[in-house]
């Protein structure tokens, strides 16, 4: 097969990383870079010897797949032009705004016969990947992930920002129906949730407990799975895991069996991969829809609960918050 032509939209902190694995990568040419920021668009497209553009449309030739990695909003206009100019795409989460932008994207990407791969990149953390191999049945979840504050993101609350990724890995664990959602979410620094957390019921009887924050000063991603025979803690961020297990009468303790590597690069890896195969992504469109749908109902309980209500008329009437003091 000739080399791979793709580009990148959206050269911001996580775009940029998407246009330094397409130029490293063999059998990829990584032929442009689009961001509305001609600065930035410039200074990436120099450091990794392609060409930067304003929009897709002026990239001349086809394209072969696109890396979309702009804001929420404006996922569905930008990857339904990439899908009409016949280009396969690597879309980040979420999939979109709301169920009818996803429904769209989706469509867009059938109609054609395209690959669709939503980066829910937790999925190829190494660390969830040997978690897999080694569940059986899941009674009980319990993960945070917790940020500090920046500006990036919070044109979406931090249920769509961050909670999403562990929404998606929940839904693949739990082999069950989800029955009933809790969710308590506050506005501190943004318009939206800046911290929530979620009690996630299944058909089955486990249950989930997750809680995101953006307003953290220490960055944490961990999982605890429990299951019948074993309790399992996994640091996402330093791809390591420890099992607990019974032994006899007592508990022994194990290092999970895992190779480091970088979650970003695996996922581009299978993207291009299911391109060249023409098979469907780890992480299709629909399962990206599926992860909105739940997010979006946490997002609606949070924003119903009268402790967001008074939080935003709280904001509106308190002086603004120098966010160059939050360190």
């Amino acid at each position: 097969m000739e080399r791979m032509r793709v580009a990148v939209v959206g050269v911001g902190n996580l775009g940029r990383h998407h246009a330094r694995i397409y130029a490293g990568l063999p059998g990829v040419e990584l032929v442009g870079v689009v961001d509305i920021d001609d600065r930035a668009a410039y200074k990436i497209a120099r450091k990794f010897g392609t060409t930067p553009y304003r929009s897709l449309g002026e990239i001349p030739g086809t394209l072969d797949a696109v890396s979309v990695v702009v804001p929420t909003q404006a996922h569905r206009p930008v990857s339904i032009e990439a899908l009409k100019l016949g280009a396969h795409v690597l879309l980040e989460k979420p999939i979109a705004l709301d169920m009818q932008e996803a429904n769209e994207i989706i469509d867009a990407a059938h109609s054609r016969n395209l690959v669709l791969q939503i980066g829910h990149i937790e999925r190829f953390n190494p660390a969830i990947v040997a978690l897999r191999k080694i569940l059986t049945r899941v009674g009980f979840i319990e993960v945070h992930r917790l940020s500090p504050y920046k500006h990036e993101g919070t044109e979406v609350g931090v249920v769509l920002d961050l909670m999403i990724h562990d929404i998606d890995i929940i839904l693949t664990i739990v082999a069950s129906p989800l029955v009933e959602i809790q969710a308590v979410g506050i506005p501190v620094l943004s318009r939206s949730e800046d911290i929530a957390n979620a009690r996630l019921r299944f058909e089955n009887g486990c249950i989930a407990n997750v809680t995101a924050s953006r307003i953290s000063f220490e960055k944490v991603r961990k999982i605890r799975v429990f299951q019948s025979n074993a309790y399992l803690s996994l640091d996402y961020q330093n791809q390591e895991g420890m099992i607990y297990r019974k032994d006899g009468g007592g508990i022994v303790r194990e290092k999970l069996p895992l190779e480091k590597d970088e979650p970003l690069k695996l996922e581009i890896v299978s993207f291009l991969d299911c391109v060249r195969a023409s098979r469907e992504p780890l992480v299709p469109g629909e399962q990206g829809r599926q992860a909105l749908r739940v997010a979006s109902e946490i997002t609606r309980l949070c924003r119903e609960n009268p402790l967001y209500k008074a939080a935003i008329e709280e904001q509106r009437t308190s002086p603004p918050i120098d966010l160059g003091k939050l360190r």
